[in-house]
């Protein structure tokens, strides 16, 4: 469902993302106006450059509208089995309380995201793995919740780390990378390349499940995540914590999350290199 109508949501659908009422409408609004003018005025503090603009070949727009449409099937077949968590279920409370605190600090990263109507989910399954579409289409599993029996501020840091990665849209970049590849994508013929990689992304199904990002794409939803979730009030350190638990379960299989989100020792020492940059984001979230 959407995550700022977790506590009165007779109008909308979190299948179809329809528009909430006039109230929720002017509600959400102020938080995320409110949020970005919070963080608008510190300029970042973790460095992971600028976007690439190779990504400006896939438009966003199309992106974002497969996006809702394969999350949508999602939650479709999800519910189908039963497996949607309800809105009263006390983990899915939980993710909205998390995103509640986090998504007021994401339009700085991205503009767009202003606008995203954005949706957190849970999924019965045993699968350890969480993800975010373009646009803000959450989804964590039960799987890494109870498996890696994480805290708020772990689950904080997995959370912005998707939301990283849908803001930095590495989803349209690898895309946009792989198939001006594919078809020999060059200057003389543009135009035609445009079109052809438009076409790709109003009809990406499932391959927004099953992505696999570059070792400078996780670095950079690391680092963005660890900053979104310290200005959201969430312990830095929990970022470190939460790694050694992905690979100390790397250890008994292979977890669904680590297939497209490989852990490694440098990872861990990229983000304890980070925390004393962040340090101070966090407390002053936590003054308030």
């Amino acid at each position: 469902m959407c995550f700022i109508c977790n506590l009165k949501t007779p109008s909308v659908d979190s299948e179809s993302g329809d528009t909430p009422s006039s109230f929720w409408q002017a509600r959400r609004a102020f938080l995320l106006a409110a949020g970005s003018t919070a963080a608008t005025g510190a300029l970042a503090q973790v460095d992971v450059g600028s976007s690439s603009s190779l990504r400006k070949l896939v438009p966003a727009e199309t992106l974002e509208t497969s996006a809702r449409q394969q999350y949508s099937q999602v939650l479709s077949e999800a519910r189908s089995k039963g497996a949607l968590a309800p809105d009263d279920h006390p983990q899915l409370q939980r993710l909205h309380t998390i995103a509640q605190k986090l998504i007021p600090h994401t339009t700085p990263w991205n503009p767009r995201s202003r606008d995203w109507k954005w949706q957190v989910n849970l999924i019965g399954s045993k699968q350890v793995n969480a993800w975010c579409m373009p646009g803000g289409k959450i989804a964590f599993y039960t799987g890494i919740l109870d498996q890696l029996k994480l805290n708020d501020d772990e689950v904080a840091m997995i959370m912005g780390h998707e939301m990283a990665h849908a803001l930095r849209e590495h989803a349209r970049e690898r895309l946009a990378k792989s198939q001006a590849t594919s078809i020999g994508l060059s200057i003389a013929s543009q135009l035609l390349g445009l079109g052809q990689l438009g076409d790709v992304a109003a009809n990406l199904g499932t391959q927004l499940l099953t992505l696999k990002y570059s070792r400078d794409d996780e670095t950079e939803s690391d680092l963005v995540g660890l900053e979104i979730a310290a200005r959201g009030g969430y312990k830095p350190e929990a970022s470190v914590s939460l790694w050694q638990k992905m690979q100390a379960a790397s250890g008994n299989g292979s977890p669904s999350f680590l297939s497209t989100h490989p852990s490694g020792a440098n990872r861990i020492e990229e983000l304890q290199a980070n925390l004393p940059k962040v340090q101070h984001l966090y407390e002053k979230a936590r003054r308030g």
